[in-house]
């Protein structure tokens, strides 16, 4: 079940190896607990079970999002949900009032430990495990110190070593070699395995990867593991097959699942992976659930993906009741779990989201129109919420609050973004009652259109400096004035700085568009000149923000300056376009 990913997902960060590695923790003086629960992986050949303290346990989990400091308010609604176990990503010193918020609800934890290149596909940290002893023996020292502080304690279900490093290796290594890494991983995660049974011979020990093909790994090099675990989203129900398929002879539970991720979909008309709907989400959990639980006697369960608040990009991907806010998700896995949702008041269903116009020409800064079908399964009265996310443009991911009016019969009038590109647009509908429904479409940023001639178009450029090389560059003066919204001037690292056009005579001018980069000016003056050395001011600008910025004008001027005296940015001014109109 091979796979790769195209963006990295993590939304809530593991403790960092470095920490562990630098040794800058410091160890608690005594056990938690008096006596934690002995935990067994039971039975045999295709009949396995987990046991605890004698009796069945099947994992019904979730992963774990919040800070720890808030366990204690979260720890109840997951007890509410049905989940009996949480998955973490790493163990330290601060991990204790997690533990114990777990156990005082009748919650376990698979306790994790962070190895690098944790996290798949996009993450760093290469670490060579044939050559780099130091690395490991501060790990073999470390992960076991922890064990010792915890195994006494009753949040503890099992440890888990690492996390889809034998699919990272592929960042570090190529050819033979990445295959030799991948064996000496898996064999230093047996060597791990082997230290924490003899600390701990009451919880079991697995290691989480991305894929089942790294199963093979662990299987030749890792005989100490008691179960496999794997991280699997819309491939999940292929596990089973390739579990009978590859002869193994040891169970495992799915670590990750939930939905569709950004890797597993198609793009859509604007080139950005296509999310799914709040509905597709919901079913996306329960279909992944009925897959684990359809591999009786092999899978023992899974922490599926995500009890996690953060509201941006990927916690609306992802979690279960980003901002706090409970979405259909999350009472799709409390149903699978179990839990009684009968008596629920459920969150709105958006059953559709449409853009006015054309989603690939949204001018920049002007009116973006929204509808949106929405009903509530209560009754409750809906309120709107539009926001913006530039993540397809700069890897940001937060949401921005888009000004918005409700126009009634599902129609709402926001401002589009300013800067150029392909943004992702939401709408939450809220039933004030602690419920959500999210949905997004991309839409495609540009410029407004201006009437009038650009006559900077194609003509001479020149500018007080430009970056030669690095990325896209070199940037000169002319990808300023070629009509293009993928090539940019940019300038060097200082103030001032000033870009200027010959338009080859005298010309009347009516209006001034400049297309900003991420690196804009915070204050410039746009300025005409007869001779290109004696300058007139005609707009000076002193809290520009980037994006577009749109002027009417009135000069003449053969030469046509912008002129940056204060940059927005610790780096250099940087202009898709300079367009200048008569």
């Amino acid at each position: 079940m091979t796979r790769t990913r195209t963006a990295p997902r993590r939304i809530a960060a593991p403790l960092t190896a470095g920490l562990l590695a630098a040794g800058a923790l410091a160890l608690p003086g005594q056990p938690a607990h008096a006596a934690g629960s002995v935990v067994k992986v039971a039975g045999g050949q295709g009949d396995w079970r987990l046991t605890v303290d004698g009796q069945p346990y099947q994992i019904k989990g979730l992963t774990w999002g919040p800070a720890i400091a808030d366990a204690g308010r979260h720890l109840p609604d997951l007890r509410s949900m049905g989940v009996n176990t949480l998955r973490t990503w790493g163990t330290d010193a601060t991990s204790k009032p997690l533990f114990d918020a777990a156990a005082a609800n009748g919650i376990k934890v698979i306790a994790g430990f962070w190895l690098q290149p944790g996290g798949g596909p996009g993450s760093g940290g290469c670490v060579n495990y044939r050559t780099d002893t130091a690395y490991k023996d501060q790990m073999l020292a470390e992960f076991p110190k922890w064990v010792a502080t915890y195994k006494d304690h009753p949040g503890v279900l099992m440890w888990n070593v690492g996390n889809e490093s034998v699919l990272g290796l592929q960042n570090c290594y190529g050819g033979d070699e990445l295959e030799r890494q991948r064996d000496a991983y898996t064999t230093f995660v047996n060597d791990i395995a082997k230290k924490i049974h003899g600390v701990d011979p009451d919880h079991p020990v697995t290691s989480t990867d991305a894929w089942t093909g790294a199963w093979p790994y662990y299987q030749r090099n890792a005989p100490d593991l008691d179960l496999y675990a794997v991280n699997s989203y819309n491939a999940v129900c292929d596990i089973k097959a390739t579990w009978e398929r590859g002869g193994y002879t040891k169970p495992y539970i799915v670590t990750e699942t939930g939905p569709p991720g950004e890797w597993e979909v198609a793009d859509d008309a604007n080139g950005v992976p296509e999310e799914p709907t709040d509905q597709a989400k919901a079913a996306g959990y329960t279909k992944a659930w009925n897959c684990v639980t359809g591999h009786r006697g092999v899978a023992l369960g899974a922490t599926m993906f995500h009890y996690g608040t953060e509201d941006d990009f990927g916690g609306v991907w992802f979690n279960l009741l980003p901002a706090g806010q409970k979405r259909l998700s999350y009472y799709a896995v409390k149903k699978a779990y179990g839990a009684d949702t009968s008596h629920d008041n459920t969150p709105p269903v958006i059953s559709s989201l449409a853009v006015d116009g054309d989603p690939a020409k949204v001018e920049a800064g002007r009116d973006l129109t929204l509808t949106v079908r929405a009903t509530d399964p209560d009754g409750d009265a809906l309120s709107y919420q539009v926001l913006g996310s530039s993540m397809y443009l700069d890897q940001d991911k937060k949401l921005t609050p888009l000004p918005a009016t409700d126009l009634g019969g599902g129609r709402l009038r926001a401002t589009a973004p300013d800067r150029p590109g392909v943004w992702k647009v939401y709408v939450k509908a809220t039933d004030g009652k602690g419920n959500v429904g999210i949905e997004t479409r991309s839409v495609r940023v540009v410029p407004p259109a201006v009437n009038g001639t650009n006559v900077a178009l194609g003509r001479p450029a020149t500018a007080s400096s430009y970056q030669t090389g690095g990325g896209d560059c070199p940037c000169t003066p002319a990808n300023a004035v070629d009509g293009r919204a993928d090539t940019r001037w940019a300038a060097d690292w200082s103030d001032p700085q000033w870009l200027q056009v010959d338009l080859g005579a005298s010309t009347p001018l009516t209006h001034v568009q400049l297309v900003w980069e991420a690196a804009y000016a915070k204050a410039y003056t746009l300025q005409t000149s007869d001779d290109g050395q004696n300058w007139r001011t005609i707009r000076e600008v002193t809290d520009g923000n980037g994006g577009v910025d749109d002027f009417d004008v009135s000069g003449t001027g053969r030469y046509v300056r912008v002129h940056g005296t204060a940059r927005g940015t610790g780096y250099g001014y940087s202009l898709y376009e300079f367009g200048v109109y008569h």
